[in-house]
This record gives C-alpha cells, sequence and structure tokens, in this order.
C-alpha cells in the first residue's frame, strides 16, 4: 500500500517552521487530500474524514494516528465534529473554491489524489505513480495533463488515441490516425498551437463581454435613477397638489366663514327691525282701543255738550305708522363677497398651476451635468460622482492647466451646450454663500475676475447669507420671500435667455433675456469660501 503524502512531509500543521496554509488546505483529510467528508478528530487532536480512518485502522494491528504517528492503546470511538463538518458544508458552497477532485487509478487500497493524467496510458497518477513518467524513456514521451474526470472528452473515440491535432477545415480536434486519414489532406495543427492563436480572441471576447457586463450595469443604475427621480418627481407633484386643494378648502372655509357671519349679522338686523316695527304697532294698537272705548262710551251719552267738545279731537285721524308695507330687501343676504371672494381664488388657482406648468415646460429640457475636475480650483473638494462640490481651506497639489480656476474657487460641469434649451438643478438648502449660472467656453479662468453678462458670466449670487444678486453690469439686487433650497437653471441658447427659479415654490428668481450666445455654454458652481474655520456645506447637482 502505498503511504500517506502526509506522512513524507517533513512539518507538521501548527508548527513553527511550517508554511501558511489557506482554508482549502485546513479543510482537507491528509489520507485522501480531498475535502472533510463526515470529519472526525483522534485523541491527539487531528482530523480525517471518517471512512478514510475507518479504512486505515481496519487493515492495520495498531492504531496510530495517520498524521503524527501517535499511538493508541486501543481504537478509538469516532464521532463526528459537527462543528467543523459546518464549516466543511459552507466552505463547499462557495463558488469556485473546489474542484472536483480526480483520483490515482493505481492506487490498490486508499486512493490518493491524482497529479497528472497520461493521454496515451489512459490513466491518472498519483505522485508515487507518475515517477515512472519522469523517469523511463519511453514514458517520457507521452502527453501528460492536468485530471480531469471526462477522459473520454480528450481521447479519439474511433482510434483510442489521444487527440493531439486540430483540423481547421473541419473546426475539430483528431488524433494522429485521423490526420493520416481521414484528414490526411486537411489543414491540422498541434492543439497547443491552436488554442495559442485563440487565446487571443478568448481575451477580446473577454473584454466585450466585460464591456457588455458594464455598459448593462452602468444601463441598470441609469434606470434606477431615472426612477428615483421621477419618484422624486411625483412625490413633489403629490406635495404641490395637496397644497393646492389646501389652498382651495382654505379660501372654501374662509368664504363659508364670512358669508355665515353676514348671514348671521342680516338676520339679528332683520330680527331687530321686525321688533321694533311690532312694538310700535302693539302702541298703536293699544292707543285706537283706547279711542274705540271712548267712542263706545260717547255713543251712548246724555252729555251732549261733552260730545260736541271732544267731537273734534276724535275726528281727526288715529297716529299710525308711517307705512304699512313692511319691506326686508335690505336685509337678504348679497352673494357678492363670496363671488369676488372666488374670482380671487380662481387668480390664485391661475397662477400657481402657471408657475407649475412654465417650471414643468422648463424641467422637460433636464440634462446629466457633472462636475469637470480639470477646471476646479485646487481647493475645491468634488465628490466621486462629480456631482458635489465643496471648499476646503487646503490647496490640493494637483497639476495646473489653461482651463483651471487658479483663484476664484470655481468648477464648470464636463458637459457643455451649444444649441437647444437645456436645464439642471442645484441644492443651496443651509448655505450662506453660492454662486450659480452658466459661463461661455472663452472666460477668463485666471487671477481676478470680473463677471457679468459682457465678460461671458450669466450667474446670480448669495452673500451672508441673505444678500441675492443678479450679476448684470452693475450688479441687481434680489428681493426673495424666501431662501430657496433648490434653485433650478434654464438656457434657452436661441432665444438669448437664461432663467433661475425656486424649485420649492415654483417661483422666477431672475431672468436675463435679450444675449447673444456665439459660443459653447457650460454649467458655472462656486460653493463659496471656507468660513471661520468651518467647511460649508456642499452644492449638491439634482
Amino acid at each position: 500500500m502505498a503511504e500517506s503524502s502526509a506522512a513524507q512531509k517533513p512539518w507538521r500543521r501548527g508548527s513553527l517552521d511550517a508554511p501558511p496554509l489557506s482554508l482549502s488546505e485546513e479543510l482537507k483529510c491528509s489520507i485522501c487530500l480531498d475535502v472533510f467528508t463526515d470529519p472526525v478528530s483522534t485523541p491527539c487532536g487531528h482530523n480525517f474524514c471518517k471512512s478514510c480512518l475507518n479504512q486505515c485502522w481496519n487493515n492495520s494491528q495498531t492504531y496510530n494516528c495517520p498524521f503524527c504517528k501517535e499511538a493508541f492503546s486501543k481504537r478509538p470511538e469516532l464521532k463526528i465534529n459537527t462543528a467543523l463538518r459546518q464549516v466543511v458544508q459552507l466552505f463547499k458552497e462557495k463558488p469556485g473554491e473546489r474542484k472536483p477532485v480526480v483520483l490515482c487509478d493505481i492506487c490498490d487500497d486508499i486512493k490518493l489524489k491524482a497529479l497528472k493524467m497520461c493521454l496515451v496510458c489512459q490513466s491518472s497518477y498519483c505522485q508515487t505513480h507518475l515517477e515512472p513518467h519522469h523517469r523511463i524513456t519511453h514514458l517520457k514521451k507521452h502527453k501528460l495533463i492536468d485530471p480531469v474526470e471526462n477522459r473520454e472528452d480528450y481521447i479519439c473515440q474511433k482510434h483510442e488515441k489521444p487527440l493531439e491535432l486540430f483540423c481547421r477545415d473541419d473546426q475539430m480536434c483528431v488524433c494522429l490516425l485521423c490526420a493520416a486519414t481521414d484528414h490526411m489532406n486537411h489543414n491540422t495543427v498541434a492543439v497547443e498551437e491552436e488554442s495559442g492563436d485563440r487565446k487571443p480572441k478568448l481575451l477580446n471576447m473577454q473584454s466585450d463581454v466585460q464591456r457588455l457586463i458594464q455598459d448593462r450595469m452602468k444601463r441598470i443604475q441609469d434606470i434606477r435613477h431615472s426612477a428615483k427621480l421621477k419618484k422624486e418627481s411625483s412625490e413633489r407633484e403629490k406635495a404641490e397638489s395637496m397644497e393646492l386643494f389646501t389652498d382651495l378648502l382654505r379660501c372654501i372655509e374662509r368664504c363659508q366663514s364670512e358669508l355665515l357671519e353676514m348671514m348671521e349679522q342680516k338676520q339679528k338686523a332683520a330680527e331687530k327691525q321686525a321688533e321694533e316695527l311690532i312694538k310700535e304697532l302693539e302702541q298703536e294698537i293699544t292707543e285706537l282701543k283706547r279711542r274705540d272705548t271712548e267712542l263706545e262710551q260717547l255713543s251712548h251719552t246724555e252729555d251732549h255738550l261733552h260730545l260736541l267738545q271732544i267731537y273734534p279731537s276724535l275726528s281727526r285721524p288715529p297716529h299710525t305708522s308711517s307705512s304699512t308695507d313692511i319691506s326686508f330687501r335690505d336685509t337678504q343676504m348679497s352673494v357678492e363677497p363670496l363671488r369676488k371672494a372666488m374670482i380671487q381664488l380662481q387668480e390664485t388657482l391661475n397662477e400657481k398651476l402657471s408657475k407649475i406648468v412654465e417650471l414643468k415646460r422648463m424641467q422637460e429640457h433636464a440634462v446629466n451635468v457633472t462636475l469637470d475636475p480639470d477646471t476646479a480650483n485646487p481647493k475645491l473638494i468634488l465628490s466621486d460622482d462629480g456631482k458635489q462640490v465643496t471648499c476646503g481651506d487646503i490647496q490640493l497639489k494637483i497639476p495646473d492647466n489653461p482651463k483651471r480656476f487658479d483663484t476664484c474657487c470655481s468648477v464648470l460641469a464636463k458637459e457643455g451646450f451649444s444649441s437647444g434649451r437645456f436645464y439642471f438643478e442645484v441644492q443651496v438648502k443651509g448655505k450662506t454663500n453660492w454662486d450659480l449660472g452658466v459661463v461661455r467656453e472663452s472666460i477668463n479662468r485666471k487671477g481676478i475676475i470680473t463677471v457679468a453678462p459682457e465678460d461671458g458670466y450669466w450667474i446670480i449670487v448669495l452673500r451672508d447669507g441673505n444678500q441675492y444678486r443678479a450679476r448684470e453690469a452693475p450688479p441687481v439686487s434680489l428681493s426673495l420671500r424666501v431662501k430657496p433650497q433648490v434653485v433650478g437653471v434654464f438656457v434657452d441658447y436661441e432665444e438669448g435667455l437664461v432663467s433661475f427659479y425656486d424649485v420649492k415654490s415654483r417661483s422666477k428668481i431672475y431672468s436675463f433675456t435679450g444675449q447673444s450666445f456665439t459660443e459653447k455654454l457650460f454649467p458655472y458652481f462656486s460653493p463659496g469660501h471656507k468660513k471661520e474655520g468651518r467647511i460649508s456645506g456642499p452644492l449638491i447637482i439634482s
């Protein structure tokens, strides 16, 4: 029986002079040289496959550890090391960690791992049984390859000879007899030569596949980014719709409250008028009843002198209300305030809808904008994705070039535009200083720079947290009710228009109109200088 290769090793696992082992080596049985199957441990602490160790001891009168040769007085009871078995199972489940093990065809008892396979002998050999192929002259000429399970794929099924040649006419592997018979006049070469010719093509194919993978991954990233933007846009539209309906409900509630109050006041006035009229009529009734009584008494009196004396006063008509036509026209409800309120509401809604439609029209021309590191001032810090910029206090050691700003803490986008319309948004939330806009390609980028349309700059700026200006010549102060959190920039190249919007409120901040563009325009960003030892927050391209 061939000795275990483990017993021939000059060192032991765990010894100080042992070379470091990989996890795959640590999980291999030193008898079969394969990954453990049902691992068991000996009293000396070494691990083996249960079947390998039982097979070793079944053929021996003594019970020694196959690794360290320690002898045991009686055969140890073997129990599976469950913890080690779980580790082995996890290792086997890792893709690409384990290749099929081919065993030696010559070993009689314990099959050792094959190191090579001979295509002529059509057998696989362990290190011990491979030795004759390195020593005997005629065996040295045999073709050795790494051991494989599917050895029939390497042997001619017709002649049972190694497939050593490749027929380029029929595009197939053949043996020497095939080349001398069926492929006699064909263009045949050694399989090594054909394989060598094809490897560069395989590398090119691999490169193409990798490019396709990267392209698909980029498309997935773009789709996810687009879906995210659409979700954010949908959320904004929901919020805007709720805001509009909230305004509508508030206006209706206000009109309802005013109308009810007006109706209550009118009702109280009508009730008061009615009460006063009733009181007056009741007084008249009392007076008329008194006169009726007097007339009744006089009609039966014998005092003719008294009757004649009071007759003139009784013959005069009694005092009654000036008008018996009681009108409540003044107390009727007027719908004029309600009509005016609804008109006002309609105007408010139309204004808001107009702003939404206008900005939506601008956003249809949104472009992907990324920062160009070749233009960035050495103090600027750009994010890896080219979407954020902030200003630090350390000047980076980067090469200068004609495109780089050397004094102003500014940076341009990689993308330039020389026609059509384009739009982009920048988050400025929490910042106290920033510059945003577009510039022409030929602007001055060195030293002290003047910024105005005639210098090729169409930008707006924020200074000291609340001073907004459009950099016209001279600068124009901007009065904004609220601080913009996200600024939208829209350019119509042919119309000579550059407009800035507060995205949240959907309101226009400022517009440069009547401009004449003759060069490529680039988005322009400046996050402001570092203040009081703190780095100001970044400008973020949405």
